[in-house]
């Protein structure tokens, strides 16, 4: 184990001050239940460690996507602490090698089980919290999870709003959205411009921003996160 540990330690970059804290995040309670004296297992850092990860998760969206409206950061959110993305980082790290489990688990495959990983990963963001605190977790889950919330974002709403709900309203209606300004405000050094963006006369979404182009953008965010985009996903 203390061979596996570093090896986690160097896949985290983050080293542990207290060792028991990633050994208790491993253990799954069919071990301790087996053991004859009481084993700490890791039940509880996984319900600390799910917390933490959905703050930090929260933050990261929220500080780098700015566009995107607050349904569509839920969705990112969701999709990269589900259990399958929990437990497809889990086996980036390869913690199906460190589970300690009961004779049960180990027969039926249990180093192998999403369930199983995504808890261990859970546990293991919790003990990190409690050795380093909580700048230390953002730094692990924000190296560990970029990658994912880049992909889940992307594919749901592209690097450019406009041009993505552009390719997908024409590829299934083969019509363009229509973009219409409805207010401008401010005085002349600081504008603030609004847009509505609208396709076949029904309201997709509304945006503001310091200049036309930018108002334009976050309508489009918007938009790709209407009922009626969301349904071109399935």
């Amino acid at each position: 184990m203390p061979k596996f540990l570093d090896h986690l330690e160097n896949a985290l970059n983050y080293t542990f001050c207290d060792r028991s804290l990633p050994l208790q995040a491993l253990t799954h309670k069919s071990f301790s239940n087996e053991q004859s004296e009481f084993v700490l297992h890791n039940e509880r850092l996984e319900f600390l460690g799910d917390a933490v990860l959905e703050l930090v998760i929260s933050q990261w969206v929220f500080r780098q996507y700015p566009d995107i409206p607050e349904g569509g950061l839920t969705r990112i959110r969701a999709e990269v602490v589900s259990e399958k993305g929990l437990a497809e980082i889990a086996r980036e790290l390869d913690l199906g090698r460190g589970l300690k489990l009961g004779r049960g688990e180990e027969r039926s495959g249990g180093r192998e089980k999403p369930s199983l990983l995504a808890d261990a990963l859970e546990a293991l963001l919790g003990a990190i919290f409690l050795d380093g605190g909580f700048a230390a977790a953002c730094q692990v889950v924000e190296r560990r999870f970029a990658a994912a919330i880049k992909k889940s974002a992307l594919l749901r709403y592209g690097s450019d709003y406009k041009t993505c709900l552009q390719e997908r309203l024409q590829a299934c209606y083969n019509q363009l959205p229509e973009y219409i300004m409805t207010q401008v405000s401010g005085p002349d050094h600081d504008r603030m411009f609004s847009m509505e963006v609208r396709f076949s006369g029904k309201l997709l979404g509304k945006g503001s921003g310091s200049s036309k182009k930018s108002a334009e953008q976050k309508a489009a965010a918007a938009a790709l996160d209407h009922p009626l985009l969301r349904s071109l996903e399935k």
